[in-house]
C-alpha cells in the first residue's frame, strides 16, 4: 500500500511517500525550486518520491494532508471577532486568500493531483489530519519506542500550540493541548521579528545569537508576557503582541518593556540585543524543562519524542537531555512543517488505516535521515562536463585521502554524496566541511563562504566511538538535534585580559582545541557518524582521525545564506565556484578551485534573498 503525505501551503512544503509503513522517501519542495522555504504545492517534490518508489500517480492509494484547512478558518474568524475592529486590515488581506483557495483546499489537491493522473477521482483518496497529530505521527512511529510520550511545540496548528500524546503500537492519543494564542513558538517568533530575523525561519539565529548575551531580562519576560505554572502549561499577556489580528508580531508596548525599538535587517547587533535572545532562550528552556517534567511525572513512560518546530531549538533539546526525566530522548529530524508531510503519510496509515508498525531495526526507521535524490556516478560526470567543469574520477579510498590532505591543509570542502537529507540540518550528504581544529574556520566560513553573519556557529560531526572523549556527552544524536558541552579536558582556559569580553568580541577568543565548532558558552551541536546510515562519511571521518588524530569535522549545509541546500550536482559546482570553497567531491568526482575555468566564476554573494 502506497500513502503520499503532502504539506503545503504555509511554509516549508515537502512530500513523503511510504510503503507498507515504511518510508521510501521524503523531500523539500524548495530544494528544486530553489525558493527558501518554498509553500506552494510541491509538485516537483511529489514527482521525485514517486519515481524514488517506481511507481505512477494512480499507484498511490492514499495521500493525506498535514492539517485541517476548516478548523484554521474557524480559529481565523473567531480570533478577528475576539479583536474586532483592531483586526480589520489584517482580516482584510487574508479573507479573499481563504475564499479563493484554502476553504476549498481539497478541489485545490485534487486539481493540482490531476496533473499527475487526470483520470483519477483524487478527491476519493484524500484524507486531512490535525496539525498536531501529524508533527506527533512524525516523532513518534519514525522512533525506535513502542511506547511513548510525545510532546509538540510550535507556532500553531488549527488551535493547538502545544501537545501531549501517547504512542502505544499503532496507537497515538492527543491527550492535552495549549490553544492559540497563548504559543511558546510564537513567543519566540516575536522576539524574532523583533530582533530583525525573519519569523518561520530566523530563530535558530536567536539561538545562535544567545550565547553572546546575557539573560538579564528574564524576569520581566515572566513577569509581563507569559505566566507560567508549576506543571509548564501557559498563558501570554496579549497586550504586548500583535500577531492575533495585526500585521507584526509585536506592538509599541513589547519596544516599550525593552526599550528597544524594531531592529531592521542587517543592522548592527548590539549587546541589548544579545541580551534578549540570551533572556529569551533561558525562558524557553524554563518553560520546556517543567513541561517535560510534567510530562514524565503524569505518563511515567520511560521514553519521549519531540517534534513541532519549537523542537529544532537543539539547546533546549540538550538541556532535556541531561534533567534526565526520560531515559530515552528522540527527535524527528524534519521536526518542522515539512516533517508533517511524513507525520500525515504515518498516521494515516497506522491511525486511519489501523495498520501495524514494522519493528524498528537499527537505530529508527528514518534511515539517516537520507530521504532525498541521489545521483548515479556517470549522471554526475555528464552533468558536471555539461557544466564546464575540470574533474578527475577517483576510487573511494583515493577521494578519502585526498580530502582528509586538504581539510588538514586547512581547505574547505563542498561534499555532495549518497541521498539528500530530508528537514533543515545537512548531515554529510550535502556539507560543506572543514578542520574544527582550525582558529580562522569558523569566521572564514561565514564570511567567504556562506556569506552570513559572524556571530552563527558550526557543528561538529563526530564519530560516535569517539563522543564521550570529546564532549560531556554519550548518546547519538545523528541529526545534529543535540547541544552539548565540550569536555573540560579539551578547553583552552581563558586569558584574564580576554575574560571581560562582551558580545561578538568573544569570537576572538580560541576556548578549546577544535575552536571552529566550540561556542562562546563552551557549547556545541552534535551530530554523531556512524558507518551503518553513511558509511562514506564516516571513512572521511576515520580517516581524519587517523591522520590528525581528531575525529571531527566542521559540518555546515552545502549553500550560501539564503539558499536551500543544493540538490544537483549542477547546483553545487555553481555553489562551489561562487564562494570561496577549494575544494569539491561529488560521488567519485573530485575538483579543485584552481584547475577550473575562471570564466565560470560568479558573484554568489547576493543572488539570493537574506534569510
Amino acid at each position: 500500500m502506497f500513502v503520499v503525505g503532502i504539506s503545503a501551503y504555509y511554509h516549508d512544503s515537502a512530500v513523503a511517500l511510504i510503503r507498507d509503513g515504511v518510508i521510501i522517501a521524503a523531500a523539500q519542495e524548495e530544494r528544486f525550486t530553489r525558493k527558501k522555504h518554498d509553500a506552494a504545492f510541491p509538485a516537483q517534490a511529489l514527482q521525485f518520491c514517486l519515481a524514488q518508489a517506481g511507481i505512477q500517480a494512480d499507484e498511490v492509494d492514499y495521500v493525506a494532508f498535514y492539517d485541517k484547512p476548516f478548523l484554521k478558518f474557524e480559529r481565523l474568524l473567531e480570533t478577528y471577532l475576539a479583536f474586532a475592529p483592531k483586526g480589520f486590515s489584517s482580516f482584510r488581506l487574508a479573507l479573499p486568500v481563504w475564499l479563493r483557495e484554502k476553504l476549498f483546499l481539497k478541489n485545490l489537491l485534487a486539481k493540482e493531483l490531476k496533473n499527475f493522473s487526470p483520470t483519477i477521482n483524487w478527491e476519493d483518496k484524500l484524507l486531512f489530519g490535525e496539525h498536531h497529530v501529524s508533527h506527533a505521527a512524525s516523532a513518534f512511529y519514525p522512533s525506535p519506542f513502542e511506547e511513548a510520550a510525545v510532546l509538540t511545540l510550535d507556532g500553531v496548528g488549527e488551535w493547538a500550540t502545544s501537545s501531549l500524546a501517547i504512542g502505544r503500537g499503532k496507537k497515538l492519543e492527543v491527550i492535552k493541548e495549549i490553544h492559540f494564542p497563548h504559543s511558546l513558538g510564537l513567543l519566540y517568533s516575536a522576539f524574532t521579528y523583533h530582533l530583525g530575523f525573519k519569523v518561520n525561519s530566523g530563530e535558530y539565529k536567536v539561538m545562535g545569537l544567545a550565547p553572546y548575551g546575557r539573560p538579564i531580562y528574564v524576569d520581566t519576560i515572566f513577569k509581563h508576557l507569559i505566566d507560567v505554572k508549576s506543571d509548564g502549561s501557559f498563558r501570554l499577556d496579549m497586550k504586548y503582541f500583535d500577531y492575533c489580528a495585526g500585521l507584526t508580531m509585536t506592538n509599541r508596548h513589547f519596544g516599550e518593556l525593552f526599550q528597544l525599538s524594531v531592529r531592521k535587517a542587517e543592522q548592527e547587533l548590539t549587546q541589548a540585543h544579545m541580551d534578549m535572545a540570551a533572556s529569551l532562550q533561558a525562558a524557553t528552556e524554563q518553560v520546556i524543562s517543567l513541561l517535560v517534567a510534567e510530562v514524565a511525572k503524569e505518563t511515567g513512560l520511560k521514553n519521549l519524542c519531540l517534534a513541532g518546530g519549537v523542537a529544532l531549538n537543539c539547546v533546549a533539546n540538550g538541556k532535556i537531555f541531561k534533567d534526565k526525566h526520560f531515559e530515552n530522548i528522540w527527535v524527528q529530524p524534519a521536526a518542522g512543517d515539512a516533517g508533517g508531510a511524513l507525520g500525515a503519510a504515518l498516521a494515516a496509515y497506522h491511525g486511519y488505516l489501523d495498520q501495524e508498525r514494522e519493528p524498528c531495526i537499527g537505530f529508527d526507521h528514518m534511515r539517516g535521515s537520507y530521504l532525498g535524490p541521489e545521483f548515479a556516478q556517470a549522471d554526475i560526470e555528464s552533468r558536471l562536463r555539461a557544466a564546464g567543469a575540470e574533474f578527475e574520477v577517483l576510487d573511494e579510498a583515493t577521494l578519502i585521502a585526498n580530502c582528509v590532505d586538504d581539510l588538514q591543509m586547512g581547505n574547505a570542502i563542498g561534499w555532495f554524496q549518497g541521498r539528500m537529507e530530508f528537514g533543515p540540518r545537512a548531515l554529510g550528504a550535502r556539507s560543506i566541511l572543514g578542520d574544527a581544529r582550525s582558529p580562522h574556520m569558523q569566521s572564514t566560513l561565514n564570511l567567504k563562504v556562506k556569506f552570513r553573519e559572524s556571530f552563527r556557529p558550526f557543528a561538529p560531526s563526530i564519530l560516535r566511538e569517539d563522543v564521550t572523549t570529546w564532549f560531556d556527552f554519550d548518546a547519538d544524536s545523528p541529526y545534529m538535534l543535540m547541544v552539548a558541552e565540550v569536555k573540560e579536558s579539551q578547553r583552552i582556559a581563558t586569558p584574564e585580559a580576554e575574560k571581560d569580553l562582551f558580545g561578538i568580541d568573544k569570537l576572538k577568543v580560541a576556548r578549546s582545541t577544535i575552536p571552529a565548532v566550540t561556542h562562546v558558552d563552551y557549547s556545541a551541536r552534535l551530530q554523531t557518524v556512524t558507518a551503518d546510515t553513511n558509511p562514506r562519511y564516516h571513512a572521511l571521518l576515520s580517516s581524519f582521525k587517523q591522520l590528525t588524530g581528531c575525529p571531527i569535522l566542521v559540518n555546515t549545509s552545502f549553500n550560501v545564506r539564503g539558499e536551500p541546500i543544493v540538490n544537483t550536482p549542477e547546483e553545487a559546482f555553481k555553489c562551489f565556484m561562487g564562494t570561496d570553497i577549494e575544494r569539491l567531491a561529488i560521488g567519485n568526482c573530485y575538483l579543485k578551485k584552481e584547475k577550473q575555468n575562471p570564466a565560470l566564476k560568479i558573484s554568489y554573494e547576493n543572488a539570493f534573498e537574506l534569510d
